[in-house]
């Protein structure tokens, strides 16, 4: 079994690497995983400390953000299917285009 002591670090690294990723690429999808990374990342700490002090209510806000986290990626791949069907691209760079 994989101690608590263990998870918040790695929750820690997980998450400054999606900011990191998020930041870095200019690229709708890869911003749009790193996202997905850093909420996977704050799930992992919520259960550390769920774990941690023997209480249920962690595990509870993880649903929520689980839940969360589907509608977002319904929405956003949504949005970035409708960028790409009018810029023909998906870089964050060529947003700039559809104001008007």
């Amino acid at each position: 079994m994989i101690s608590p002591a263990w998870m918040l670090p790695v929750s820690l690294v997980l998450f400054v690497l999606g900011i990191i990723l998020f930041f870095v690429k200019r690229d709708l999808l890869t911003m749009f995983m790193a996202v997905e990374v850093m909420l996977n990342a704050a799930n992992l700490a919520f259960l550390t400390f769920a774990r941690i002090h023997g209480d249920l209510s962690g595990q509870l806000i993880v649903l929520f953000v689980i839940t969360v986290a589907a509608a977002e990626a319904a929405v956003g791949l949504a949005i970035i299917l409708l960028v790409f069907r009018r810029t023909k691209s998906i870089k964050a760079d060529d947003l700039g285009r559809m104001k008007g």
